[in-house]
């Protein structure tokens, strides 16, 4: 009984302490999450100038792309994985052939001075597009010039093709700008037009003023427009500052001047991964670095067979190459299609580094160390593994390339370097097909849709984009079908046999994708970076990021540490 009446005891002091604790906390009190709240300026420095803020005029500044992307919308856009997703554009239907494109405006798509957006400002648009004088590149415009285009009401359009190009949606991508206000002025004049540094757009962001400072554009201000037809953002001003470079942007930011930085250069990496309140984000940047091989050059015909071709992959130390001359800013590339894409194939073959099995597979394929000594390998009738590569002249470039020498001497390819100003060595030697091997780099900024066509289908050896001139029917059969048929499934699956080929064959050796890198302070919250079709692709879920948080049972609001 002793026993059981100290247990009774223990039971209700317990209690008691219990009852004590309940009656102390004060009414109300709990646990809650942090909910996003509209408010809070967001200020970002971007490296380089502003130039016009009109995106028929952005194509060759990134500054101006990034702003625009807030200020301006199109009839589509593209989701992190490449498909098109409305965005002007409430929804669009495709014929059966795949030649006619209806696009329906929303009703709800407002200019930010209140006037209605409409089908006759995309017709407008697509005027100043094709014009000769047009920002545009010639295959663009060459491209819209061949669609007949019908207005069918206020707010419906359609685009009849020539002929099936499943593609097409990516060249409705483009910002559209407003008839009555631009109507009136000539394409040529566009470039001088008023409207270029106070415009007016349908984006989520409307234009409030230019920052002047000792008689220089130093920034860009804008606010939300309440009447935008999307979701609507939580961050209340956008506020862009200039910067001739990373390393002041950088120093802008440790004064507090701004929160976040367009681009993160390598020369700076080390010094803002070293910030604790600086986050770094990265993107995989729509490039691949790449070894092209002239698979029909006569003196080298070695380079024909794809064992060589694949011994000389095996034998480069890519992540070496990332990690050392890029500080691990890219991913090693697979083939020509970019990873995370709809369109890429995860299941394709891996080549790992292996010098030892590289060698191996050379000594198979018939070149050995002559009798006779060297270092330098050949076949049974004294052709031996020698090569030139062009590569283009910068720091970077030369650096890659040397690794290249070296790699592949330790396997008995004797190689020379010759450099060369990178427009010299497309337009002389690759488009001439003069030429063993060149480091190269393709760039597909702002064309979501794969589409491999241009550079390894067979028709496109003599006088296209094919420079390695790779002669594959069946692989040429399956991109030619996955450009006429607009259904994703099927292309899905013509794109997944030609990856397939390609990594089998390898006319050309990819080497790495570059990533983008974008800094952001820790106070900015739901900051996603999804892979890039172009650098302002980082604005792709800016509706979702905040400054400001509320309680979800209590009206006041805080500043997010």
């Amino acid at each position: 009984m002793k026993k059981l009446r100290w247990q009774i005891l223990i039971v209700v002091i317990t209690l008691v302490i219990v009852a004590v604790l309940l009656v102390a906390q004060e009414p109300g009190q709990q646990i809650f999450v942090p909910q996003p709240a509209t408010g809070g300026v967001y200020s970002e420095g971007l490296v380089g100038s502003i130039s016009r803020l009109n995106p028929l005029l952005e194509q060759n500044n990134a500054p101006d792309r990034d702003v625009n992307r807030l200020i301006f919308s199109s009839l589509v856009r593209f989701d992190s994985r490449g498909l098109p997703v409305p965005d002007l554009a409430e929804s669009w239907g495709v014929s059966q052939d795949g030649t006619i494109y209806n696009i329906a405006i929303r009703q709800n798509a407002f200019w930010h001075d209140g006037q209605p957006v409409t089908s006759a400002d995309v017709l407008f648009t697509i005027d100043l597009i094709k014009d000769d004088s047009s920002y545009f590149s010639a295959d663009v415009r060459g491209l819209w010039k061949s669609v007949e285009i019908k207005e069918l009401n206020e707010r419906t359009l359609q685009f009849l093709l020539p002929e099936p190009f499943a593609p097409f949606l990516d060249y409705l991508t483009f910002g559209i700008v407003p008839k009555h206000l631009l109507g009136n002025l000539p394409a040529a004049e566009m470039a001088a037009a008023p409207f270029n540094l106070a415009p007016i757009g349908s984006g989520p962001y409307k234009f409030d003023r230019l920052v002047v400072e000792n008689g220089q554009v130093a920034g860009v201000e804008l606010s939300i427009y309440e009447n935008y037809y999307g979701s609507k953002p939580f961050i209340e001003k956008v506020a862009f500052r200039y910067f001739p470079n990373a390393q002041t942007a950088l120093a802008a930011y440790r004064e507090g001047q701004i929160v976040a930085i367009s681009e993160v250069s390598l020369d700076v990496l080390n010094q803002a991964l070293a910030i604790p309140e600086l986050s770094i984000y990265t993107g995989r940047l729509p490039e691949m670095s790449l070894v092209l091989f002239n698979l029909n050059n006569p003196e080298k015909t070695f380079l024909q067979d794809a064992k060589v071709r694949k011994a000389m992959l095996m034998g480069l130390n890519r992540q070496r190459i990332i990690d050392r001359l890029l500080l691990g800013q890219a991913i090693i590339a697979d083939g020509p299609i970019f990873p995370n894409t709809w369109a890429f194939y995860d299941g394709l073959e891996r080549v790992r580094y292996d010098p030892e099995a590289a060698t191996t597979l050379l000594k198979t394929s018939g070149y050995g160390i002559p009798a006779g000594g060297g270092n330098v390998r050949a076949d049974k009738d004294g052709n031996s593994l020698t090569l030139t590569l062009l590569h283009p002249d910068d720091a970077l470039h030369s650096a890659i390339a040397q690794t290249l020498f070296d790699n592949w001497t330790q396997l008995g390819i004797q190689v020379t370097l010759e450099a060369m100003p990178y427009e010299q060595l497309v337009n002389e030697r690759l488009v001439a097909r003069n030429y063993d091997a060149a480091l190269v780099d393709m760039n597909l900024a702002r064309t979501p849709d794969p589409d491999p066509y241009p550079f390894w289908h067979q028709s496109e050896a003599t006088g296209g984009q094919n420079y390695s001139q790779w002669d594959n029917r069946t692989a040429s059969e399956y991109l030619e079908q996955a450009r006429i048929n607009t259904d994703y499934a099927v292309r899905t699956r013509l794109y997944r046999n030609f990856q397939v080929i390609f990594a089998k064959e390898l006319p050309a050796l990819p080497l790495y994708y570059p990533v983008y890198s974008y800094a952001v302070d820790q106070q900015v919250l739901g900051v996603q970076m999804p892979p890039l079709f172009d650098t302002s692709d980082r604005f792709l879920t800016f509706p979702q990021w905040y400054l400001v948080t509320r309680r979800s049972l209590e009206a006041t609001e805080q500043t997010s540490p």
